[in-house]
Order: structure tokens, then C-alpha cells, then sequence
């Protein structure tokens, strides 16, 4: 079987001026924002690293998903994702340039003594502050840097060392049963091993630091599960855009209406998934009515009597994020319908873009956040880095693990 694929000259040019886009909205960044001015000095700058702060741990928790979403089918023994493997895998192996672009971004916020993004790096108020006093040991720079680097090296060593025994596979040749089940139990605690570092990180550690802290004061324990919902449901969306490319340019041959199907219903589930864990911070907190806890939603939605700088998004987040897909992919016919499905998976994606833009800017440009060309400029170049990265992938390498043990039962997979 030749499942060789050569990337069209229309791809290549759609990633390049991505990317091209990128860099003259970054250039035009640094010209503008004065990004290295002091914090408090030129509002700009904070309006930059903000951006630079919401596209790259979006866009690298994203592409992180696809090897989660390996992990997790790998763990569960499903055969049927096998036809279509390669595809998350190519997209998780833009984890270690995001994983660089992200650590660089993170550094040169908390070493270049951003106040105006993390309020604990002023010492000064830290020693005045008895709730941020508290949490001195976990909200410093040495931590930060430590368990950033380890995290972001641990996705990219463990995801690498998954992508390597699937790409074993093409070179062994057909498998008899022993080699079979050994490579099996090899991908199975590797798996394992991702999906625990995942749940210390993503699922927990990673958005308190990163994000969470944006505003020291405030803190909900639902955190890290929305945040994780939020970039799951867009990183299965991700995986479909390019299943569906590759299927419409003759590739994938095996994969069927029926592997569509069921990548719907994680778009479908975990879109419910996410407002269920949105619905439960907000309502909790609304209902205790604590004026520490009330403060994030009212830098988003305002009070009773004036609405918040934030509203409109707030709202329409909602809308995308939960009405969108709750009325259209319910039905079994809108999952198996390619073009609808390409739809939803980019508006889920750029929804949950929308939700990011909500966790940052609130909290850091306060009033004075701005949707312009700079802030839909950056995310361009992160789309084109993960297409590059991606159909690098995608073309150096059999798009069907061949001799996977469990091809047969995704070729003949119904649902």
C-alpha cells in the first residue's frame, strides 16, 4: 500500500503567507507597542505581550491535544482511530517549536519583570499582600521557569517517543501475534505514562501558572478542567479540518463516514463537556456571592446596572462554544456531513480562541483590550507554523500505520 502524500503548491502558499502575515503583525508590534517599555509607562506594551501571551499557550495547548487524544483512544484499546493516527500525530509534532515559541514568550514576561501581566512578580507588593505573601513559593520566577521547562519538555519527549513506535511499525513489516502484543503493551504505557504528565499539567498545574495568575487574587478549582475542555474540543476540531483536507485531496482512504462520525461526537461531547464545567464556576460563584470570587466575572460581563468592556464577547463565547454545536451536531446526519463539519470545526476553533482572548486580556488591558488587526494579525503566524509543521509530518511519512495490530478493525469500523 503507497500512502505517500505530496503536499499541493495551494497548501504550501496558504502556509507561507500565513506565516508571512504573522511576522508583519509582530514586526508591526514591536514598532507600535514598544513592547520592552517599562510596565504602567506605555499601555501598548502590555497590549503585546498579551497577545503574544493568549496565541502561544492557545495555539501550543492545542496541537498538545492531538497527542492526548492518541493517548487516551491508545489506553481504551480503539482500533477504529487507527486509520486516521497519523493525522493527530503530524499535528502534535508542532509541540516543540510552539513548545519553544511559548517558553521563550513566558520567559521574557516573568524575567522582564512584567507586573502589568503577573502582579506577583512586584515584590513589593507581594510583601504587602497577605493572600499573595501565601502563595510567594508557587508564584515566583524560579517556579514558573522550573516547572514550564519540565512540562514543555515532558510533552515533547513522551509525544515524540509515541510518534516514534507508530512509525516502528512501517519499517517491522507485518506483525505476528507476540510481536503484536508486545508493541501493543509498549504503546499502552507510554500512553500511560503521557496521560499522567498530561493530567499533572494541563489538567491541573499548567493554567494556574500561566494563566490563573493573571489575577493572583481570584482562583477556582474548575480552572484547569475548563481550560482543558476549551482546548481539547478545538484540538479534536484541528484533527478533523485535516482529516477532511486530506480526504477531499484523495488521501486516507480507509478512513469512512463512520470515523467522521465519531470525531463529531467528541466535538459534540466535550462542547458540552466545557459549558458544563462554564456553567457550574459561574453559577457557584454567582450564587456565594464573594466579592474576591464576583470580581472575574464582572471585569467580563459587568454589574447589574452597567455592562462590562467584555460583554459582548462573554455572550457570544457562549453562543459558539455551546448553542453552535449543541443545535447542530446533536444529529447523527451533521456528523457525517463534511462540509457542516468543516464549518463547526472552525468555528469551535476560533470560539475557543475567543475564550482565551477572555481569560487574558480582562485581567491584563483591563478596559482598554482591543480586537484589531494585531490581535487577529499574531494568530496567523501560529496557524501557519502548525500547517508547516504538520504537513512536514504528513508528508514525510506513510499517512497509514500499515501494519498497525489493530488496522483491520478501523477499516471495517462502523458506529
Amino acid at each position: 500500500m503507497n500512502h505517500q502524500f505530496e503536499l499541493p503548491g495551494s497548501y504550501k502558499k496558504w502556509t507561507y503567507g500565513l506565516i508571512v502575515a504573522g511576522v508583519v503583525a509582530l514586526l508591526y508590534g514591536f514598532i507600535a507597542f514598544h513592547p520592552f517599555a517599562s510596565p504602567g509607562h506605555e499601555v501598548s506594551s502590555t497590549r503585546f505581550w498579551a497577545v503574544l501571551l493568549q496565541n502561544s499557550v492557545y495555539w501550543l495547548l492545542v496541537v498538545n491535544a492531538s497527542m492526548f487524544f492518541i493517548c487516551v483512544t491508545t489506553m481504551a484499546m480503539g482500533g477504529w482511530q487507527v486509520a486516521l493516527r497519523r493525522v493527530p500525530e503530524a499535528i502534535s509534532s508542532v509541540v516543540p517549536i510552539l513548545g519553544v515559541i511559548t517558553f521563550v514568550v513566558l520567559m521574557a514576561i516573568v524575567w522582564g519583570g512584567r507586573t502589568d501581566i503577573y502582579p506577583w512578580l512586584d515584590k513589593a507588593a507581594v510583601a504587602n499582600d497577605h493572600i499573595l505573601f501565601g502563595k510567594r513559593k508557587f508564584l515566583s520566577p524560579e517556579f514558573f521557569t522550573i516547572w514550564s521547562g519540565i512540562t514543555i519538555f515532558l510533552w515533547w519527549l513522551l509525544g515524540k517517543k509515541m510518534r516514534s513506535l507508530s512509525l516502528k511499525t512501517d519499517e517491522q513489516g507485518t506483525m505476528d501475534y507476540e510481536t503484536g502484543k508486545k508493541w501493543v503493551w509498549n504503546n499502552t504505557v507510554f500512553a500511560s505514562l503521557f496521560a499522567v504528565v498530561f493530567t499533572l499539567t494541563v489538567a491541573s498545574t499548567i493554567p494556574w501558572i500561566w494563566l490563573m495568575s493573571l489575577d493572583p487574587h481570584w482562583y477556582s478549582t474548575m480552572y484547569s478542567w475548563y481550560t482543558f475542555a476549551s482546548t481539547f474540543v478545538a484540538g479534536v476540531s484541528l484533527i478533523a479540518l485535516f482529516i477532511i483536507y486530506l480526504k477531499n485531496k484523495g488521501q486516507l482512504e480507509y478512513v469512512t463516514d463512520e470515523h467522521l462520525h465519531d470525531i463529531g461526537k467528541f466535538m459534540f461531547a466535550f462542547s458540552v463537556f466545557w459549558t458544563y464545567l462554564w456553567f457550574s464556576q459561574y453559577m457557584l460563584i454567582w450564587y456565594s456571592n464573594q466579592p474576591e470570587e464576583t470580581k472575574y466575572f464582572i471585569q467580563r460581563i459587568g454589574t447589574a446596572t452597567k455592562a462590562g468592556p467584555f460583554s459582548t464577547i462573554f455572550f457570544v463565547n457562549l453562543i459558539i462554544n455551546f448553542l453552535c454545536p449543541l443545535l447542530i451536531l446533536m444529529k447523527r446526519g451533521a456528523k457525517r456531513n463534511w462540509t457542516l463539519m468543516t464549518v463547526m470545526a472552525g468555528l469551535i476553533i476560533f470560539g475557543h480562541w475567543l475564550d482565551f482572548y477572555q481569560m487574558v486580556m480582562p485581567g491584563t488591558m483591563h478596559d482598554k483590550a482591543e480586537l484589531g488587526l494585531f490581535e487577529f494579525g499574531v494568530p496567523c503566524l501560529f496557524i501557519g507554523l502548525i500547517m508547516w509543521g504538520a504537513g512536514r509530518y504528513i508528508s514525510g511519512h506513510s499517512l497509514l500505520a500499515k501494519n498497525h495490530p489493530f488496522l483491520k478493525e478501523s477499516m471495517i469500523h462502523h458506529t
